[in-house]
């Protein structure tokens, strides 16, 4: 039987294109793993990062409980009780286990009112992120890279803010404003983005030097791709550890603008407006605002922590200085 060359043309085809797509498949498939392998390997160097893993558990914790607040709180958290009111946390004489925490003066529960209140705190954490560092990123690059007149400007507007206390000016705006969610979130966002466009335009200004950047100029690239493509990559990691310590900043700001009075509404929940409210009765009822404020304590250190895991894993000096630290120490034990 003879086979017609035709035939045998789209046979060899077919068995290339068989070829190809188990080459494709074999592609995904690497790529797959080696993706998989750089999360096993940030795992691994977050587990023997103690501190920072225990950040990240709590901040875990605290997310978790926020999102899924109706299902987490043992209470409403504006349900009054007046029979239970001001009673101490369930391990002091008089508590009672139905209140963990301990209630308010009105009887609501402290425990159910701090798991909202993480709510506001992390919501107006993330949308300051997000509004300042767009703004200040966009800003920064685009000074860092024109130079110029445009550099001055934008630089001479920044240094002008910074020259002026940020919480004052904070607790102005947000008198004029008025009290709510949303003017915390402006007012903050305000007061934020100089620090992302001071630390965009430094880091722009050593890459936009780098032979890989000069070349893209050479052969024509729009100055919008060589930003966009070649130099925005590179504020990663150094943006990323800048937005995790502002997180901690931020929701001390929050709670210092609820506390005057000048941040979210009465009727919202905060651990600010929580520690205002109990401030009055705080020898005679302590955990009114001793639990918020640890809880602020304790959210504000575990971000640090965080922020100091990701400064180590995003800076390969800093990397290769705690491996050679963990190699000493690792020596000292096998000849101890």
């Amino acid at each position: 039987m003879t086979i017609d060359a035709h035939d045998e043309g789209v046979e060899l085809h077919d068995l290339s294109s068989v070829s190809g797509d188990e080459l494709a498949l074999a592609g995904i498939s690497h790529h797959g793993r080696t993706r998989s392998a750089r999360v096993r390997e940030l795992i691994v160097e977050l587990w023997h990062d103690k501190a920072g893993f225990i950040g990240v558990c709590f901040l875990s914790m605290l997310v978790v409980s926020a999102v899924f607040a109706p299902l987490v709180a043992p209470h409403d958290p504006r349900q009054q009780d007046l029979v239970n009111r001001v009673q101490p946390p369930a391990w002091s004489d008089g508590g009672d286990w139905s209140f963990p925490l301990g209630t308010d003066g009105l009887g609501r529960d402290v425990l159910s009112r701090l798991i909202y209140g993480a709510r506001v705190s992390i919501f107006v954490g993330l949308a300051v992120l997000v509004v300042a560092g767009l703004a200040g990123v966009l800003l920064g690059l685009l000074a860092g890279y024109r130079g110029g007149r445009t550099d001055r400007v934008i630089m001479r507007i920044v240094d002008t803010q910074v020259a002026f206390p940020g919480l004052l000016i904070a607790i102005l705006m947000a008198s004029l404003i008025g009290p709510s969610i949303r003017t915390v979130v402006i007012v903050l966002a305000i007061n934020g983005w100089m620090i992302y466009a001071r630390m965009t335009r430094g880091v722009v200004l050593s890459v936009k030097e780098t032979d890989y950047v000069e070349a893209a100029e050479i052969i024509g690239c729009k100055a919008r791709r060589v930003m966009w493509r070649h130099i925005l990559p590179n504020l990663a990691a150094p943006i990323t550890t800048l937005a995790v310590i502002e997180f901690a900043r931020i929701v001390l700001a929050e709670a210092a603008l609820s506390f005057l009075g000048v941040g979210v509404k009465r009727t919202d929940i905060s651990w600010g407006l929580d520690v205002a409210s109990g401030q009055d009765q705080i020898f005679n009822s302590w955990w009114l605002v001793v639990m918020p404020g640890i809880l602020i304590s304790l959210t504000v250190l575990s971000v640090s922590l965080v922020a100091s895991w990701l400064r180590v894993i995003a800076d390969p000096q800093e990397r290769e200085k705690r491996f050679a630290a963990t190699q000493i120490r690792r020596g000292a034990r096998d000849d101890g």
